[in-house]
């Protein structure tokens, strides 16, 4: 058990404790955050590879008192060092994909190209590479009974995650946050693309039994025929409908209501910051007008504790870096967030 004697939750934080400067350890905390910094296949702005780093530092100036969860705090959390060798990586393979990409996007084809060819060969190996890291890293955490939460990074970080976790529950959903369906076959050539996840996912882990998308705004054809016939596997609650729902009189909790009603027993949250209104991240990789207000999404995680379902583990992902932190502050908050969501749903159904 973690000794509260000396920590003082109405103080300054201290910078040599943990995340939120709580005063735990890996061993004493429930749930272990994972960073990830990799951010090889954005296809838009950079910088998300160092949001981590950026958050730990952001969420010292963060009060973990939470009206909705007040004591969720003190069963424990942790944040794992920054693996410097995956965000070395990232680096090298982020250039080569830029390389690629500037080829691609000038009309030139690959195929006549070594060198562009082996350059899309790597970046897609690193993504695979990067899969079985946080497979191996996620899985070895699960093993010890932790709670894991994963925080990015691009969207794509979270695929080995939940390959772990379909490895421990047969069946369980989805709830992802998102402007973006993300279920493109691959894109610009990279397989692992973060447009690519939840096609990934949806493919080759049958464990995963149902997609709930919110917010999404900005989708291909090909996205939306893919939402059309997935048989109700996929439900997507587009931002352009929900709000046309409430214009016409529904409120925010029916429509709350709705969404968590499509949701399974277990729960894995996916939260991209640009399903939010673009003024609370604006610096993320890809925004598009439209999107939450942040407190909808904090009552909509409530009621999703409320309901009893289980929450099985989330990722955090598409922050950016801004010149003055305003959006690594914002995604130390929504972290905290999640992270009290997560151990609140775990409290409720232990007492039960």
């Amino acid at each position: 058990m973690a000794d509260f004697t000396s920590y003082d939750p109405e103080s300054v934080s201290i910078q040599n404790n943990n995340i939120f400067g709580l005063p735990f350890s890996e061993e004493e905390a429930e749930l272990v955050i994972l960073p990830v910094p990799w951010e090889v296949t954005v296809s838009y702005r950079a910088g998300t590879a160092r949001a981590p780093e950026h958050l730990f530092s952001a969420s010292m100036q963060v009060d973990i008192y939470d009206k909705d969860f007040p004591d969720a705090w003190k069963r424990g959390y942790y944040m794992r060092h920054i693996d410097k060798k995956i965000l070395l990586k990232s680096d090298y393979l982020r250039k080569e994909a830029e390389l690629y990409i500037s080829f691609i996007s000038a009309g030139d084809k690959i195929d006549n190209n070594k060198f562009m060819c082996k350059t899309l060969r790597e970046v897609n190996e690193g993504s695979e590479f990067l899969n079985n890291w946080v497979y191996d890293q996620s899985s070895e955490l699960l093993s010890k009974g932790k709670r894991v939460g994963l925080v990015g990074g691009d969207h794509s970080i979270s695929y080995g995650f939940i390959k772990a976790l379909s490895e421990r529950h047969e069946s369980f959903g989805i709830l992802q946050i998102d402007a973006h369906a993300d279920l493109r076959c691959s894109y610009e050539g990279f397989v692992f693309s973060h447009a690519s996840i939840m096609h990934n996912v949806l493919k080759n882990i049958p464990q995963v039994h149902k997609l709930v998308q919110i917010g999404v705004r900005d989708y291909s054809e090909g996205e939306f025929n893919c939402i059309r016939d997935s048989q109700n596997r996929v439900v997507t609650y587009f931002d352009k409908d929900i709000r046309e729902r409430q214009y016409e009189g529904e409120t925010w909790k029916q429509i709350a209501d709705d969404i968590i009603s499509n949701l399974p027993d277990k729960v894995y949250i996916s939260f991209d910051v640009d399903g939010l209104d673009p003024k609370h991240c604006p610096n993320t990789g890809t925004p598009v007008h439209g999107g939450f207000e942040a407190e909808q999404i904090s009552y909509l995680l409530k009621k999703l504790v409320q309901s009893g379902k289980e929450i099985i583990g989330f990722d955090l992902n598409e922050i950016g870096i801004s010149t003055n932190e305003y959006d690594e502050n914002v995604g130390a908050r929504i972290l905290l967030k999640l992270c009290n969501v997560m151990s609140a749903a775990n409290a409720l159904r232990e007492s039960k």
